[in-house]
Parts: C-alpha cells; sequence; structure tokens
C-alpha cells in the first residue's frame, strides 16, 4: 500500500518525495494536536511551505490522512508477508501472524489518544483502503493455513473461509476499537489465549 496519490507524477522521484515529506509531517502533527484540530494550514507550517503548495499534491486535509493510514497499513502488511515466509510451521507462523499484527495495532497505531483518534475516523468512514488491508491479510492467512494443511497440521478445509473463520474469532486482537475497549478488561482472554483456541479449531 502506498501513500502516493492518484495525480501524482510516478516519474517524477522529487513528486514522490514531496508526498512522503508532507506524509510524514500530517503524522507528527496528528500526533501532536490530534487530527481533528489539525489543519492543511497546520502541515504547510511544519514543513515551511505555502498551504497553497500542499494543495498541488493533496486534495485535502481527508486525503492525507487517508495516504497516513494506507503508510500504517502497508507497514503491517510487510510484517504480515515477512511472518508468513518464516522457516516454521504453519501452526507457529499463524501464531506469530496473529500475536504480532496485534502487538503492531497496540504500539503503532493505538499507543496514544490522538493516534487512535486517526484509526477511529478511518474506520468511521469506511474507506476502501481498510477494507483492501483486511482482504489481503485474510489472503496471506490463508496461504498459510493452505499450507499448514499440505502438511498434515490442519484438517482438511477450504483455506479461505479458514481464515475468514480464524479472524473472526481473533477479532480482538485485530479491530482497533475493540482492541481499545478489551485492553482496559480485566476479564478478558490473553492474546496468547485467544490465538491458541483458535489454532486448536484447525488442527488434525
Amino acid at each position: 500500500m502506498s501513500a502516493m496519490t492518484p495525480v501524482e507524477h510516478r516519474a517524477d522521484p522529487s513528486h514522490v518525495e514531496t508526498v512522503e515529506r508532507i506524509v510524514d509531517a500530517a503524522e507528527r502533527v496528528f500526533r501532536h494536536y490530534g487530527y481533528s484540530k489539525t489543519t492543511v494550514a497546520d502541515i504547510a507550517k511544519e514543513l515551511g511551505m505555502s498551504t497553497a503548495n500542499i494543495y498541488r499534491f493533496f486534495s485535502s486535509k481527508v486525503e492525507i490522512h487517508q495516504a497516513l493510514c494506507a503508510r500504517m497499513l502497508g507497514d503491517s502488511m510487510q510484517l504480515a508477508i515477512q511472518i508468513a515466509a518464516r522457516p516454521v510451521s504453519a501452526t507457529d507462523r499463524l501464531r506469530e501472524f496473529s500475536l504480532r499484527q496485534y502487538q503492531f495495532m497496540v504500539e503503532r497505531m493505538l499507543d496514544q489518544e490522538k493516534v487512535h483518534e486517526m484509526v477511529l475516523v478511518a474506520i468511521e468512514r469506511d474507506w476502501d483502503v481498510i477494507d483492501r488491508y483486511v482482504d489481503e491479510l485474510q489472503v496471506i492467512a490463508a496461504g498459510i493455513i493452505a499450507e499448514g494443511i499440505a502438511a498434515g497440521e490442519f484438517r482438511n478445509m477450504d483455506p479461505a473461509q479458514a481464515a475468514q473463520l480464524f479472524f473472526s474469532a481473533t477479532i480482538s486482537l485485530h479491530h482497533p476499537m475493540i482492541i481499545s475497549e478489551c485492553t482496559r478488561k480485566s476479564n478478558r482472554a490473553s492474546p496468547e489465549d485467544l490465538t491458541d483456541f483458535a489454532l486448536r479449531a484447525l488442527r488434525a
């Protein structure tokens, strides 16, 4: 997933670099002031450029926010891809996949109130980028499950459906709003116990 906008000149490295600088600055300002209190003028001031210049690259604060969320989700996706390629059992990879994604969400996207606000705004808008992110994560999980079936670790089933069920069973480890609520409760299953519970449903 990329922070680049549809209107950018893909062959122009300076354009791409400026887009990244704007997104970097937006993340700093959003983290400091919060998404709702930040204006495009604030981001421009952080960069020492004019507001009009920002609008040459992004049409609105919403579009900048979308690019930032896409980049954060892209980092999460790269983590998932790396885990899926590890030379260990499918069970170990799926466990690590679940727990590391949970850790990423807590540390990178819910580490403070103002970052949490950015995530909630993205969810409320139901952007396509989030739907694609979930779909792509499930495809990666389905690939791990398919390898586990072939190796005899998991029972014979449709890998895509199994990945959907695995995600549904562990939704409290992947959905930002649910994670935020559960981390404040003492009567919730631990991430490790919940992941192992879901894995037992897949085993042969």
